[in-house]
């Protein structure tokens, strides 16, 4: 691993110098501070914390609620300052802007702030820092999000594949010949993920699975409202949904076309946020334990920076059985 020193030399300058530009000193310039920096990020410098110091981790979030115990990533923070504070980490929590993103890279800002490693939450694929991450040098753990051949970068998140398979399962198990799917936009990997199962689930269960019986917005409210009542000509008789917000949307606009959930329309979300259990009805949902979630978080961040280079780690997922759905009404008593 380079040292100050190493980057002295690389840079014809004295390790004071180096030191004085990496701690943000007044009196070095703009320009050598940048200079030093993109050095010191090339050559994969990094501070080692000595163990009296603060060791510094941090999760950016972007995209995604997390303020609220019915936010989705409330849970996931809470495990994931759970498992780093007692173990001697303190935790920072940055929501990231795409001004910041355009202005400085990754390695860049975390050598600036002196953070051994990050949890991001909510990147999108066209999030600039997501380019970041295939060459960076300092650990990050992304969450639903998958990077290959960087050996600093992990990927934490649910098995969705598993998840999708119960859930179209469970709706065969009731009766069910043809399901539709409503997605939020597929701008992000996870969508994609589910996207994908959802149809792998049809062909393996031996279902219809033309392209026909699914649709995506970057709205729920567009989703649901340009492409519900086209699912239901179509002769869907249950309708899988991306996540639970989505979900309980298209459930209050079925209940608008005059459907009765479950007896009419069965529906399944995923995620199991607490507002499932106070939809009406409530929502069957596949589970995915966001707090043990930010635990395995903090788990693939500490191998990252003790250079075990862990590369997925997914949890397995549980479906939570509610009253949003029935037997199909042709096969109701």
């Amino acid at each position: 691993m380079a040292t100050m020193d190493d980057i002295a030399r690389a840079l014809g300058i004295t390790k004071g110098t180096v030191s004085k530009a990496l701690s943000g000193a007044d009196d070095v310039s703009e320009a050598m501070r940048r200079t030093v920096v993109e050095k010191a990020v090339e050559m994969g410098y990094s501070r080692i914390a000595r163990s009296h110091a603060v060791k510094k981790i941090c999760i950016f979030i972007l995209h995604m609620a997390y303020k609220k115990p019915d936010d989705f990533g409330y849970d996931v923070v809470i495990g994931f300052r759970k498992a780093a504070e007692p173990a001697g980490y303190r935790v920072d929590i940055i929501e990231l802007d795409d001004a910041t993103q355009r202005s400085i890279s990754y390695d860049e800002f975390m050598l600036r702030e002196n953070y051994q490693g990050a949890l991001i939450l909510g990147m999108m694929l066209s999030d600039p820092w997501l380019s970041c991450m295939q060459t960076c040098r300092t650990p990050a753990v992304l969450h639903d999000n998958r990077v290959r051949g960087n050996p600093a970068v992990a990927d934490v998140g649910i098995d969705n594949d598993e998840g999708m398979h119960l859930a179209v399962s469970h709706l065969q198990s009731l009766g069910h010949r043809k399901i539709g799917y409503l997605s939020s936009g597929l701008r992000s990997y996870v969508y994609q993920q589910r996207y994908a199962a959802f149809f792998d689930a049809l062909r393996q269960s031996g279902l219809p699975h033309h392209s026909g019986l699914a649709a995506s917005e970057s709205h729920p409210a567009d989703c649901v409202r340009l492409h519900l009542p086209r699912l239901i000509d179509e002769g869907c008789t249950a309708i899988m949904c991306s996540h639970d917000q989505l979900a309980h949307e298209a459930m209050l606009c079925a209940a608008g076309l005059g459907k009765r959930i479950p007896q009419d329309l069965s529906f399944v979300g995923f995620d199991d946020i607490p507002l499932c259990r106070s939809t009406e009805p409530p929502l069957t949902t596949i589970r995915q334990d966001r707090s043990n979630l930010g635990r395995c978080a903090f788990s693939a961040l500490l191998n990252l920076i003790t250079h075990v280079p862990i590369s997925m780690l997914l949890l397995h997922t549980d479906l939570i059985v509610r009253d949003s759905t029935d037997a199909p009404p042709s096969e109701q008593a």
